[in-house]
Formats: structure tokens, C-alpha cells, sequence
């Protein structure tokens, strides 16, 4: 498969917000021939989608797209919630959609205008996050693992170990997010990625506080271009995003640590009082066709919740246990679910303590 490098993609990308970012944006230039039909505000992670298929959107329907990207669930939900941000859709992670659906931040769907779910995988339909499957529609899936550059680590890792290792001192890329680091940590001390206690999370701030000296940076997409670079040796990060790491530097690799990792699923959701509720269904509904969902696996490497993408894919992409795991694999995973509010508060001041922590 071709797929772009991360220097065209960010090319693109600015090129793309030129006439398309921003909710209130002029938006993409109508194609000849095709009916104005308004707008959908979309806002979703960087690097995680197949650009062109905003514009086959706008062709095929004719709504223009303004899309708008973020780093973390975090940085989105403080955007929407803090900042009074209006967008139509939204593709968070699981355990922030269980969140922000207990905080009424989102509109229950009306499923007429997306018949496309038909195509999703039952496994992932009436999730724990959502389990009336009233607000959300997944968009990808993917395992949580450690990436590494063959020619600065000699062995494979097994463990989140190596992540802590003084061997890899100033080589160390890290989560520039709460619940991914303190999750790495939790995990590395044998914990749940989901404890309530107290103690068991400061130790893990605890452990990242003694591994700051040998970090080289917190990152989230910065890591494309580090990894690529070959300018550090070690990072955590998601499956599909190590695949176009991969295709540009044939160095790297991935494994999953032995304690264990972490399953997510990003999902499209309507904000609360979303100005364009219809057309955000059709989009949604857009991005759940066969084509669409195609162009985006074959471009962003996760893994796709629609059947007819998985049938239509190369066996050695569909193939892949760690795109498409079996239970073995799987039972080496734990998804985040969300958090009482005062753990919540727990996990921001202990990543406050991290961050004025010295190195």
C-alpha cells in the first residue's frame, strides 16, 4: 500500500486547514455542479484520517467539511468543555465518551440517518463506555505497545521495563498525557489501568517522577517525527501509528509488554447542541461506508470496525494479530473505562506534581 510520509501529511494538512479549519471557516470550495448543503464541524485527533475522503464527502453530499485536529482527549474535552468550542463531530476514546456522556456533553444519535452501522462489527456495538449504543459509532481500534528502533535496542522487549531503563537514558519518549503515563506506570507496578486507589496512582507518579531524567521528551504526534528520525530509541504509542512510523523507517518495531497493555476504541459522537446535528449524522454515516473506511484504514494503518473493510483488505493486513488480535492477545488487554470524579482530580494533580517535578 502507498501511504503518505508524515512530512506530506503535515503539508497537506496545512493545506488543508487553509480552507478548512476552523468552525468558522469558509470551508472547501464546492465542487462544480454540486448543491450547498451547509457545513459539518468536525474535530479529531492529528495524523488519523485519509484526507481525501473529506473531499469525496463534500462532492458526494455537498456539505462542506471544517476540520480542526487535537493532541489528546484531554486537550478536547478542556476545548469543549472549558472553552465553548462548537463542533459537530467529535472522536473520542472510550473512556472519555463514558465521560462526557455521564456529563450530558453529547447528543443521543438518531441511527435512521446512519443505516452504514449495520456494517459494524457486533463485538464492538453495544460497548461498556456506551451500552445502549446511543451516542457513539466507532470510528478505529487499536493495542497500546512499546515502539523501538532495532539498531539502538539489541533484545526485544517483553516489558514496560525498558521504558524505566538507565541503559536508554535521553532515548526515552513518553505520553504527554495523564492517563496513557500514569497508565504505563500503573501497569509497569503490576496495577489496573482502572484503580481507584489512591496510593496505588501516587506510586505510579512516584515511578514517572524517577524516570523524568530519562525521558527525552513528553510527546503525543511529535513521536512520528523522533521515531522516523531515528532521534530517540524507545516510545510507547498506538499499533497503527507504528506502522506509519514503520513504512518510513524499516528500523523500527513494536512489541507488547508482558503486564500487559491497553485496547481502545475511538468513536464518532455528536456534541451537545451541536449546530449541524443532520449533517453530522451523514457525515458519521459517510465515514461507516465501505469506501471511506477502506481509504482510511489503507491510509492510517488502525484497525477498522467495518466487516466489508476487513473482507476487502489485503490477508496480510487483515492477517496482522496485532491489527486484528485473537483472544490470546487479547487477553493480554485492558481498555480505560472512566473515573470517579475525584480520582479524576487525583490524576490531574499528580500530573501537575510530574510536570514541576525537576529532571
Amino acid at each position: 500500500m502507498n501511504k503518505k510520509s508524515l512530512a506530506l501529511l503535515t503539508a497537506s494538512a496545512l493545506s488543508l486547514s487553509l480552507g478548512m479549519t476552523g468552525c468558522g471557516g469558509n470551508g472547501t470550495a464546492k465542487e462544480p455542479g454540486t448543491a450547498d448543503k451547509g457545513v459539518v464541524n468536525v474535530y479529531n485527533w492529528g495524523v488519523y484520517i485519509d484526507e481525501s475522503v473529506l473531499e469525496d464527502f463534500t462532492a458526494e453530499t455537498g456539505i462542506k467539511v471544517n476540520y480542526d485536529i487535537y493532541e489528546s482527549n484531554e486537550s478536547m474535552y478542556g476545548v469543549l468543555k472549558n472553552d465553548g468550542a462548537s463542533y459537530d463531530v467529535v472522536i473520542p476514546s472510550d473512556y472519555m465518551i463514558s465521560r462526557m456522556i455521564e456529563e450530558d456533553m453529547l447528543e443521543p444519535l438518531n441511527f435512521d440517518n446512519i443505516p452504514n452501522f449495520e456494517d459494524v462489527d457486533p463485538v464492538l456495538k453495544n460497548p461498556a463506555y456506551d451500552p445502549e449504543n446511543l451516542y457513539s459509532v466507532p470510528y478505529m481500534w487499536g493495542l497500546l505497545g512499546i515502539i523501538y528502533n532495532t539498531t539502538m535496542v539489541e533484545e526485544t522487549p517483553t516489558s514496560w521495563d525498558i521504558m524505566f531503563d538507565e541503559d536508554y537514558a535521553g532515548q526515552i519518549l513518553m505520553f504527554n498525557n495523564s492517563r496513557d503515563a500514569i497508565g504505563v506506570a500503573l501497569k509497569e507496578l503490576g496495577y489496573s489501568y482502572n484503580t481507584t486507589d489512591p496510593d496505588q496512582i501516587k506510586e505510579a507518579v512516584d515511578l514517572l517522577i524517577q524516570q523524568k531524567p530519562l525521558v527525552q521528551s513528553y510527546v503525543m504526534d511529535e513521536i512520528f517525527e523522533k521515531m522516523q528520525a531515528g532521534s530517540a530509541a524507545i516510545g510507547a504509542y498506538y499499533y497503527g501509528d507504528f506502522l506509519t512510523m514503520q513504512e518510513v523507517n524499516t528500523d523500527l518495531a513494536f512489541a507488547l509488554p508482558e503486564e500487559g497493555t491497553n485496547l481502545y476504541v475511538d468513536a464518532m459522537c455528536i456534541p451537545k447542541n451541536a449546530e449541524n446535528k443532520e449533517n453530522a449524522e451523514i457525515f458519521i454515516n459517510y465515514m461507516c461506508s465501505t469506501a471511506a473506511g477502506l481509504k482510511n484504514c489503507e491510509e492510517i494503518w488502525y484497525s477498522s470496525p467495518l466487516l466489508s473493510v476487513r473482507e476487502a483488505l489485503d490477508p496480510e493486513v487483515s492477517g496482522d494479530p496485532y491489527a486484528y488480535p485473537d483472544r490470546s492477545i487479547l487477553a493480554q488487554c485492558e481498555s480505560f473505562q472512566n473515573l470517579p470524579s475525584d480520582i479524576l482530580a487525583l490524576y490531574d494533580s499528580e500530573w501537575t506534581r510530574l510536570m514541576l517535578a525537576a529532571s
